[in-house]
Parts: structure tokens; C-alpha cells; sequence
């Protein structure tokens, strides 16, 4: 089936961008889709997302939008929400892959309500006759787990890109990252947090608070 999959990656990460991938898939793609072992990013290593994902870029057309640290930091008080800072992403690389593809059927792996995203696509330039599915664990249809693959890798390449430019590991994740953001405060001031991470995340005032 001709469709468009879109997920994300980097959400509930205090460290790192929000990434956002749209891959288009076809009955001509699919069987090698699934020759890879493509399935949900969460499912497998961050050395099998990185195998799959060198693969899949090369037979798949895909979009990715990458919000940085700092400037989702900038742009989260306008969203008011993760949620719609995430919907416009979804919205954004579905109207780029768009440009790219014929297709009309997108599936989307569920993170709200789904007036939150179609808000988001109402403003963006997708033709209304564009069906948009959104579903709960959307990643068991192969053009949404590629989606994924795509968008973890992205991640996990800005997330080790920013921690160089930091000298510092970045963890993974929003738990054992206290000790880390605590480190990074003491060597460069609060200030860079801001580049680094999502700083409406409660992490932020724990570290703030242990180092006052």
C-alpha cells in the first residue's frame, strides 16, 4: 500500500533535539522493508537503528524537521504545549515528503487528541483530500516503525554532536540525567542548559534547586 508513516523521537528525552521523520513507503519497498527487520525504533539497539537507518535512506523517501534544544526552548512558550510544537513538526515533514511523492494516505502514530494535529495541518500547505490516520502503536504498520528508525537516528547523531560541542556524555532518556545537567550548571552556568535541553522538563528546577 502507497503510504506515508511519521514518528518521532527525542520527546521524553531531557537532552536533545525533538525530531520528527516522515518516510513514504510502497508495495515495491515494503518486502525489503521487512528483509531489513525494520520495526519499532524502541524494539531495538542503538546499533541495529543505526544499520537499518543507513539502509533505509537509501530506498526510502523520507523528511526529517529537528527542532534544537535552543530553539525549542524558544518556540515552546508560543506552543504552549509539547504536544502542538510536536504536531507542527508532524505537519511540516508531511507537507515536505509531499513535495517529494505522489500519495494520499498518511499514518501517524497517535501522541494526542487528534484535533491537536489536525490544527496543525489545517494551517500547513497538505491538500485536504489527504486521508490522515492517526493511531495508537502505529509502529506495527512498517511505514511508521521506518519512520521511527529514521527519526531515532537523527536523534541519537544530534544528541552525540551536542555533547561533544559540551565535553560532556549526554545522557539518554529523563531519569539519570540529574548528575549530568548538574555537571554541565557547574562548569558553564544554567545559561547552558538552554542549548542542551528541554528546559520546561522538571529536571531543570531539581538542578537549579540542588545547586542553589
Amino acid at each position: 500500500m502507497n503510504r506515508i508513516g511519521v514518528d518521532e523521537s527525542g520527546k521524553g528525552d531531557y537532552f536533545g533535539y525533538l525530531v520528527v521523520a516522515a518516510c513514504h513507503v510502497d508495495n515495491n519497498i515494503e518486502s525489503r522493508l521487512k528483509e531489513l527487520g525494520v520495526r519499532d525504533s524502541k524494539n531495538l539497539s542503538d546499533l541495529h537503528v543505526k544499520n537499518i537507518d543507513s539502509e533505509l535512506r537509501k530506498i526510502c523517501k523520507y523528511e526529517i524537521v529537528k527542532i534544537s534544544p535552543e530553539k525549542y526552548n524558544k518556540i515552546y512558550p508560543n506552543f504552549k504545549s509539547l504536544n502542538r510544537m510536536l504536531a507542527w513538526g508532524h505537519a511540516k515533514s508531511i507537507e515536505k515528503l509531499l513535495e517529494k511523492v505522489k500519495c494520499d494516505h498518511v499514518i501517524v502514530d497517535k501522541f494526542a487528541d487528534e484535533k491537536v494535529l489536525n490544527e496543525a495541518l489545517s494551517v500547513a500547505k497538505v491538500p485536504k483530500n489527504i486521508k490522515i490516520e492517526q493511531k495508537i502503536n502505529a509502529e506495527r504498520d512498517l511505514a511508521v516503525a521506518a519512520a521511527s528508525i529514521i527519526a531515532r537516528h537523527e536523534f541519537l547523531l544530534t544528541l552525540r554532536s551536542l555533547g561533544r560541542q559540551a565535553g560532556f556524555v549526554l545522557p539518554k532518556g529523563s531519569t539519570h540525567v540529574e548528575d549530568t545537567a548538574k555537571k554541565i550548571v557547574e562548569k558553564y552556568g544554567e545559561d547552558m542548559l538552554q542549548n542542551l535541553a528541554k528546559i520546561h522538563f522538571k529536571t531543570t528546577k531539581k538542578i537549579i534547586g540542588k545547586k542553589k
